[in-house]
């Protein structure tokens, strides 16, 4: 008999005010009882609507049956048979507009919590020592893979289950792309993106750090000279944008890539323990409205900030950021300044940030992104102090790949052009996909992209 209760079971989470001075996770997750519960809450469905929401088809139903049976690692099996990375995707992944949006329990009340429920799974087993499933016999054929974020490491973790010799091709010293360097530790934790990571470099898969394709060697030297048969590219979307006001050049302006890979990647919140300190001062203010945004101002606030502000041109109701976010944000004392616009960055006698002026906005007409474009209120201009500025508008993707690989298409803004049916670029044998396709985008969707690129790579060198 499913349980009818119409609300998801509450995870447990560090209070606010604890919270926002630490960077340990905030959600606690479920225990075995409170995933029991929940999963009993699964209708079941004939039709699987869920799983249609799901980037990596996850079999959502048949999962969460077994965790209502007590049969955990049997459900974490499930699930890693289409997901490389479940305790990633139970954490980041914005269920509630993917597979949590079509849940039939979501008509008459709250949708089944599928990301706790995924996230406990993992955890779960992880735990209780899981082994990876082996992989098939090694074919003789190798396989390039240039990144190690979400999109690499699930085309890497799909091939190397179907028998290819794959080699991850890592910018960085540590590999995990954006789970180290752009999601906060009080969110993913980096020892579990490492344990992720252990694992397909337990079946096999090869990654080779500090390894700029395009600086280091190029993909035409990676498939005529290094003897690889197909090359996926999921390097990201890396290049920072900036706004184009005056005093963006001051000290203490950062770009979010930068602000948060120093903080995570680089371990800046144990400082001094380590050596890259990043002073916020008193007063620090985060522009733009994603996800990214919200993580920059959480993490100032956890460094220090009295006041913390994120300074964004539309409404809250046009915020891309998912919707858990802002509330943990607000709950952690984040101050919203909506309908306000930076026009430029004041800085001191000694060159360092000390204002920012800003104007009102009000939205008008919808612009292509079928959000109200906003408009400046008139006589609304004013300043606010503050000692740290971070810019988080978007990224694109770094031009080097594509200025050093001749016949590789791409957007006017830098995205390399797909087949979004196979991941195939312009250039033969060469696949891409997520951020560097995209621009940026979720966790999830470039995990997608990774399994839609290797089973056509499987499937092109299956012929040959």
């Amino acid at each position: 008999m499913p349980n009818m209760r119409l609300t998801k079971l509450p995870a447990r989470e560090q209070a606010p005010d604890v919270r926002n001075k630490n960077f340990n996770e905030v959600s606690q997750g479920y225990d075995e009882a409170m995933a029991v519960d929940e999963a009993k809450r699964c209708l079941n469905c004939k039709h699987k609507p869920c799983v249609s929401g799901c980037p990596v088809n996850v079999r959502i139903p048949e999962f969460i049956g077994l965790v209502a049976e007590e049969k955990f690692m049997e459900a974490y099996e499930v699930i890693r048979s289409t997901n490389a990375l479940p305790a990633v995707c139970g954490r980041v992944c914005p269920q509630e507009t993917q597979c949590e949006e079509k849940c039939v329990r979501g008509i008459k009340g709250e949708p089944v919590a599928i990301g706790r429920l995924e996230r406990f799974v993992a955890d779960y087993a992880m735990a209780h020592g899981a082994q990876p499933a082996k992989p098939l016999p090694d074919n003789g054929k190798k396989v390039a893979i240039v990144g190690s974020g979400p999109a690499g490491l699930t085309c890497a973790g799909d091939l190397r289950k179907l028998g290819y010799e794959v080699t991850i091709f890592e910018a960085l010293h540590t590999p995990g792309g954006v789970l180290v360097y752009g999601i906060p530790e009080f969110r993913l934790p980096k020892q579990l993106v490492r344990d992720e990571i252990k694992t397909l470099e337990d079946i096999g898969v090869k990654i080779e750090t500090n390894m700029v394709i395009g600086r280091s060697i190029t993909l035409d030297e990676l498939l005529n000279e290094e003897g690889f048969s197909a090359v996926f590219v999921g390097s990201g979307a890396g290049l920072p944008r900036f706004q184009g006001i005056p005093g963006e050049n001051l000290n203490g302006v950062y770009s979010a890539n930068e602000f948060l890979t120093r903080i995570n990647l680089m371990k800046a919140y144990t400082f001094p323990k380590t050596d890259t300190p990043v002073q916020v001062g008193k007063n620090a203010a985060v522009v733009g409205g994603g996800n990214v945004a919200m993580d920059a101002a959480r993490s100032a606030k956890r460094l220090g900030a009295e006041h913390v502000y994120i300074v964004y041109r539309r409404g809250e109701q046009e915020m891309p950021a998912r919707v858990e976010e802002v509330h943990h944000a607000k709950e952690e004392g984040i101050i919203f300044k909506m309908l306000t616009n930076p026009t430029e960055i004041l800085g001191d006698e000694n060159g360092h940030v000390r204002a920012m002026t800003c104007v009102e906005m009000e939205l008008g007409e919808p612009d292509a992104s079928g959000r109200r474009r906003p408009v400046v209120k008139a006589g609304s201009e004013h300043t606010i102090d503050v000692d740290t500025v971070v810019i988080a508008i978007g990224n694109s993707p770094n031009p080097l790949i594509k200025n050093t690989t001749p016949g590789l298409n791409t957007e006017k803004w830098g995205g390399i052009i797909v087949d979004e049916a196979t991941g195939k670029t312009s250039r033969a044998h060469v696949y891409a996909g997520g951020d560097t396709v995209t621009g940026a985008a979720t966790v999830i969707l470039a995990m997608g992209a990774g399994k839609t690129a290797a089973a056509a790579i499987h499937e092109e060198l299956s012929k040959q």
